[in-house]
């Protein structure tokens, strides 16, 4: 029989998501404020007595926001894409054949994920200057491949290694070729598995900052978290410009996580449990 969680419970949890949501929370109500508002004494109040929409209108007035949302949109979703699909191999290959090394690949690629980006950028820059991919789509889309691919590939071993090898096995006594049992057994199975691998590289390509910061400086190719970045002047920062862009990129993937949170749950815990 299952107990029933205490007052106590609640409490704890009403407080950590308070305190988790506080920054957004905080952002979201000093995007209404008026300017005068954001500074000295006022800047403490929770809600403004004069609530405006000035600072949206301003982002995309005085910003080329709607480029910055459109080339994070295109870059992300290419990125998302063909990692993926380039992952969903590679992590089939590691958790269902047998052949010598891949547990030290599998290691290789762990540890290609923990380099930080910082250590990566000078040869990465080279190579996309020399090319003459700087300034372009396919400029991010490649050196996003360092960090979308291992994590891809990581999450969907997982997800791979605990589909029952039986089908697997029962299929080739049926006569199916290697690749007609991953697109028609294994691959409808790691469906759940996929879906949230995709979406969390989405999420991560979104919110990338320093590729986009280096390789691409043309203000017709900058990415929303530089674009948002680079708001500020010489002499002033705005903030209520940028807490409404805040709120404007991360309300759609607040949106997108809710909407398809129970495949994402699907997901995480799929073969968590065996019967």
């Amino acid at each position: 029989m299952q107990k029933k969680a205490g007052v106590g419970f609640y409490l704890f949890l009403a407080v950590f998501i308070f305190i988790i949501m506080f920054p957004f929370l905080w952002i979201l109500l000093s995007s209404v404020k008026p300017v005068a508002e954001l500074f000295g004494d006022e800047a403490f109040n929770w809600f403004t007595s004069n609530p405006t929409v000035e600072n949206y209108v301003s982002v995309f007035v005085n910003y080329p926001f709607l480029k910055y949302l459109w080339n994070s949109t295109v870059v992300a979703t290419i990125t998302t894409v063909y990692t993926v699909f380039v992952a969903a191999f590679a992590a089939y290959a590691i958790a269902r054949l047998d052949f010598p090394g891949k547990t030290v690949i599998l290691g290789i690629v762990l540890s290609v994920s923990m380099f930080p980006q910082i250590a990566t950028i000078s040869p990465i820059y080279i190579f996309m200057k020399n090319l003459g991919l700087t300034n372009s789509y396919l400029g991010l889309i490649i050196p996003y491949t360092t960090f979308a691919l291992p994590l891809s590939i990581w999450l969907l071993v997982t997800f791979f290694r605990k589909i029952p090898f039986d089908l697997e096995e029962s299929a080739k006594m049926d006569g199916a070729s290697m690749m007609q049992t991953y697109f028609k057994i294994i691959l409808p199975l790691a469906v759940p598995g996929i879906f949230t691998t995709a979406i969390l590289v989405f999420i991560a390509a979104w919110n990338e900052f320093l590729f986009a910061l280096t390789i691409n400086t043309a203000e017709s190719h900058k990415t929303v978290p530089v674009g948002i970045g680079m708001f500020q002047g010489q002499y002033t920062i705005p903030w209520g410009e940028i807490t409404a862009a805040t709120v404007i990129v991360t309300v759609p993937l607040v949106i997108m996580v809710l909407l398809f949170q129970r495949r994402i749950v699907s997901g995480l815990t799929s073969g968590a449990v065996k019967e």
